[in-house]
């Protein structure tokens, strides 16, 4: 046991550089791991696996936060940054079609690249205030982007703002079920949603192809050993409950 797990108050409010230094790197090394196992395995990595994976103790993660909602909270961040950007981008496309259906892409590329950020866009955290008021921050411009797309004639009027969330919803889990077997699976499913929601005659970009039928097999026995016992990801990994 470190001595960051000793008994007394917490490191970061020690006097002396040394031990806020110490802190500091604690912190970072936590933040490092929980970034690593969120993105390969979901945010139902348990706060245990991450105190190992980061090398330090169960009392030291817990100083340097509170709980489950303040490391997410912490660790994305930066993605929430990249997901504000991604629609102020949109917004500033001079054909709103195209700012819309860019965004529908990239935002779903963002899921496929991070489990754990799938998982952030497609659940909802209470606890962890400061992610929530940027999300609905960020989703209060998307909704203007859907105005703008639908004055163009090219976004069907009975599309509504809920259909993303069910978009990012189903993406989550096809992200999770093909990761390893076939990873560009989602493509398709954005491709098929976009044509869903298109108006007759406006643009698309090409379809991607559908995944090897060798590859949705190997996704389907996957889903199938994981729905018999427990996932072979890291040990510690567990469907904890946000707090």
């Amino acid at each position: 046991m470190t001595s960051a797990d000793e008994p007394g108050p917490p490191a970061d409010r020690q006097p002396g550089p040394g031990l806020r230094a110490d802190a500091e790197r604690n912190r970072e090394r936590i933040l490092d791991a929980a970034r690593r196992l969120y993105a390969s395995h979901g945010l139902g990595v348990s706060m245990a696996c991450i105190a190992r994976e980061a090398g330090v103790g169960k009392a030291t993660l817990s100083r340097r936060f509170a709980g489950r909602a303040e490391l997410i909270n912490a660790v994305f961040a930066d993605r929430l940054d990249a997901y504000a950007a991604a629609v102020t981008e949109a917004l500033a496309d001079p054909d709103p079609w195209h700012g819309f259906v860019g965004y529908v892409q990239g935002l779903c590329a963002m899921q496929a690249a991070d489990r754990g950020f799938a998982e952030v866009l497609a659940m909802t955290f209470p606890a962890a205030k400061a992610l929530e008021k940027r999300r609905d921050e960020t989703y209060d411009s998307f909704l203007e982007l859907i105005a703008r797309a639908k004055a163009t004639g090219r976004l069907r009027d009975d599309f509504a703002d809920q259909d993303l969330i069910i978009l990012l919803m189903a993406n989550a889990g096809v992200i999770a079920a093909t990761a390893d077997a076939a990873p560009d699976t989602w493509r398709r499913l954005v491709g098929h949603m976009l044509r869903a929601w298109a108006a007759p005659g406006a643009d698309l970009p090409p379809l991607d192809q559908a995944p090897a039928p060798t590859a949705l097999y190997r996704a389907m026995v996957r889903l199938t050993r994981h729905a018999s016992g427990p996932d072979a990801g890291p040990a510690g990994t567990s469907t904890e409950e946000p707090s």
